[in-house]
């Protein structure tokens, strides 16, 4: 029997999901079925490389599968996303770990799956696929499986920004935004298959602009589709708050749209943030989030921190406390710092690794106290809640109301992709207890 069979597994954020999904649908449609990994012929893992954290586990993986598959001739390993590429050197860093891969697969690329598993078919192995034209990922429509309730659409692709601590920039490249019509008619597809929510993504949403289109022009066309669902928006520099404020309070009366923001503020020391090449400073960002807050009081926030970035001293570590403290975002994403290849911030005077584990600790404590005490406002709150999917515990159901929020509702008797009309009767750090009413 022709060999057909693939498996796929996704590491890092949303965009790579987005690129799992392309791909799937691309081999589904050229008469490939997804298997699991002992039966599968062509095995892709779609990699991350943000995180030294993740690079490790990325490696120890895919070590794992060349032990396990390395004298089957049948199998076929291909690596795809993005850590190939974060450094010119990790290409041959892949080849020690994986040498007999199939191919390794650049972002741009991912259109051409078919043919490049329809190559090692032919015998063709250690295959570098390398494009230098960027594609318009929306321009792929998504077939999702019968049942699903989270679409993912990208928005853009890149970013404009320089920070010293990233190389995912090497990997994504500069700014690429998609065309507004083909992201409206992407939602549009995954919307007409039930799907209730939907998460625009990219590296920086809130630098996308097409010709005249802005971010919220898009975001309005989107919630003008005539369907019942939420939007959430990706992560938006910090920036972005500061400069275009009004455009981001539009966004958020849009009523389809989550309360939800993500702003990676990464450091409260406006010194660390100089170094990090983040071009804002705290008490820009303390006074549009008081404005944002008085307007969206229930607003979810989620932000990023990394601690131990190289010279940050006691001083400046308890500015970030400081501002953690005051923000009590809903939720923190803590980094160790770690250098990563390709980066300026490699290149400084390293913190020690004792110190950074202990500041994480610290940070992580400080968080877990703010989330005992928080939501209590939303004790009694009665609305809507878009059920998505099983609970930890029998009869119970977790879902999510307009502002992002972990609801646990008991008793439920629908179907996921329903919206439930509820009562918040207990508050336990992020989440919210109810019962349908």
């Amino acid at each position: 029997m022709e060999q057909n069979k693939f498996y796929i597994e996704t590491y890092g954020c949303t965009s790579n999901k987005a690129d799992s999904n392309i791909i799937t649908n691309l081999l589904n449609k050229s008469n490939y079925v997804l298997s699991t990994l002992d039966d599968a012929d062509f095995i892709i893992i779609n990699t991350c490389g943000v995180k030294q954290q993740t690079e490790n586990k990325i490696k120890t993986r895919l070590k794992s599968l060349y032990n396990l598959f390395r004298k089957n001739p049948a199998k076929s390993i291909i690596i795809a996303g993005c850590l190939p590429f974060i450094d010119h050197s990790y290409i041959d860093v892949i080849r020690k770990i994986v040498p007999n891969f199939s191919a390794i697969v650049d972002l741009d690329n991912i259109h051409e799956f078919p043919k490049i598993l329809g190559r090692i078919k032919q015998g063709n192995t250690n295959l570098i696929i390398k494009s230098q034209e960027l594609i318009d990922k929306t321009e792929f429509l998504i077939d999702l499986a019968p049942g699903k309730i989270t679409g993912i659409v990208p928005i853009s692709e890149g970013c404009l920004g320089a920070c010293t601590y990233c190389c995912v920039k090497n990997a994504r490249g500069h700014l690429n935004c998609y065309q507004p019509d083909k992201i409206i008619k992407n939602v549009k597809y995954q919307l007409k298959q039930g799907i209730k929510q939907i998460y625009l993504t990219s590296q920086d949403c809130s630098t996308y602009k097409f010709n005249h289109i802005e971010l919220v022009d898009l975001i309005k066309d989107i919630t003008n589709l005539d369907y019942k669902f939420f939007l959430r928006i990706g992560m938006l520099n910090p920036r972005f708050l500061i400069k275009n404020l009004d455009q981001l309070i539009t966004i958020f009366n849009f009523k389809k749209v989550y309360q939800f923001l993500h702003i990676p503020i990464q450091s409260g020391s406006n010194n660390i943030l100089e170094k990090m090449n983040r071009s804002y400073r705290i008490q820009e960002i303390i006074n549009k989030i008081e404005i944002l807050r008085k307007s969206f009081p229930f607003l979810t926030i989620s932000t990023d921190i990394i601690c131990g970035f190289p010279g940050e001293t006691e001083v400046e570590f308890k500015k970030t406390i400081e501002l953690i403290e005051w923000l009590k975002p809903e939720i923190l994403n803590i980094s160790k710092f770690t250098p990563r290849p390709g980066t300026k911030a490699k290149e400084m005077k390293q913190i020690d690794g004792k110190i950074i584990k202990e500041r994480s600790n610290r940070l992580s404590k400080i968080y877990r106290k703010i989330l005992s005490d928080s939501n209590k406002e939303w004790e009694n709150w009665k609305g809507k809640v878009l059920m998505l999917h099983e609970g930890e515990k029998n009869n119970q159901d977790f879902g999510r109301n307009y502002a992002y929020k972990n609801i646990i509702v008991a008793d439920f008797k629908g179907n996921y992709g329903d919206f439930a009309l509820v009562k918040v009767y207990k508050v336990s750090g992020s989440n919210l207890y109810a019962k349908i009413i």
